[in-house]
């Protein structure tokens, strides 16, 4: 495995922001021998308004097996050789970050080591290298983006970025495959990019779903909350107060299956074996009576997929 020490690269190369994920499609490799070669410049592009179309893995597609998608969304400009600015959707507004070259066509940005593979002032194809303790692994993720200047997109191709960012006809067949298994069998149940909803029907009972906040620690970006969607509920009126968080399956039809516990038992199996029971025996009362669920879906396919639950049970009191 090809790996740079970190150690020898510049001290400023650490002090960097925010994480953005970059992950770009292209070609190509690095320097060959123990050739030096010159550290790339941006300043042929600076200025140029770059918008992610594709972000892809080395198969072509999107999504992996998990139901995650690599989804294109970012846009960015070069200011100079030492300064990138970078589209937040969260914030709405371009984001100036530092930018260190570290290697050949190697450099860091928002704490985020990426490779050129091709450049030119029409695209832009990179690839996210990863950091191993003091070490840099340059063979990279093979995980790809994909860039347009905006200029080319509008007066070249004639269309425009949301069209090209639609997913590829192989995701659209990836996901129908997988949704099938998952049909079959809910246990094989994936991620739905628009995860399964549950909402209540009774006074009684109260369901909120937890959202991370965006903060500088995930780049202000939540938007991978869809791999596990997480919700609190609140049942009034219990047989006893309670508390309970466990995961479950929820089928295409909308029909809940118990999942697995949240929580560790340190090695206690009688009191994993009462706390499984009495959990199940809560899905299959309150739940089935009191929520309303609608399955997730993918690319507008419907399948089975996971939610995380907490679950309170409050005792009715009496009154004084």
């Amino acid at each position: 495995m090809l790996l740079i020490n970190l150690k020898k690269l510049k001290p400023a190369a650490f002090g960097l922001l925010i994480i953005i994920s970059a992950f770009i499609s292209g070609c190509g490799s690095g320097s060959s021998g123990n050739k030096k070669r010159e550290l790339i410049s941006f300043k042929p592009y600076n200025g140029i308004n770059y918008s992610e179309v594709s972000r892809r893995q080395k198969n072509g597609l999107s999504f992996n097996e998990y139901g995650y998608q690599l989804e294109p969304q970012w846009k960015l400009k070069f200011v100079s050789d030492d300064s990138i600015s970078i589209f937040s959707p969260t914030k709405n507004a371009f984001i100036n970050f530092p930018l260190t070259r570290g290697y050949d066509s190697i450099f860091n940005a928002a704490r985020s080591w990426l490779k050129i593979r091709q450049i030119n002032k029409d695209s832009i194809t990179m690839e996210i290298l990863i950091q191993k303790g003091d070490s840099l692994d340059v063979k990279g993720t093979k995980v790809f983006m994909r860039f347009f200047a905006d200029n080319y997109v509008k007066n070249v191709l004639h269309t425009d970025t949301a069209t090209l960012r639609r997913p590829s006809r192989a995701d659209t067949v990836f996901i129908r495959s997988l949704a099938a298994k998952a049909t079959a069998d809910y246990t094989k149940a994936f991620a739905a990019r628009q995860p399964a909803t549950i909402t209540s029907n009774s006074p009684l009972v109260t369901v909120s779903r937890r959202t991370t906040k965006p903060d500088i620690l995930n780049n202000f970006d939540n938007s991978d909350d869809y791999l596990d969607p997480t919700y609190d509920i609140v049942i009034k009126n219990a047989y006893k107060d309670f508390y309970f968080s466990f995961t479950m399956y929820v089928d295409d039809k909308g029909s809940l299956y118990y999942g697995a516990p949240l929580v560790g038992f340190n090695g206690d199996q009688e009191r994993e074996a009462d706390y499984i029971h009495t959990s199940k025996a809560v899905v299959d009362s309150y739940f089935k009576f009191y929520l309303n669920v609608k399955p997730g879906t993918t690319l507008g396919i419907i399948h089975s997929s996971m939610v995380s639950v907490h679950v309170e049970g409050k005792a009715k009191t009496a009154a004084k």
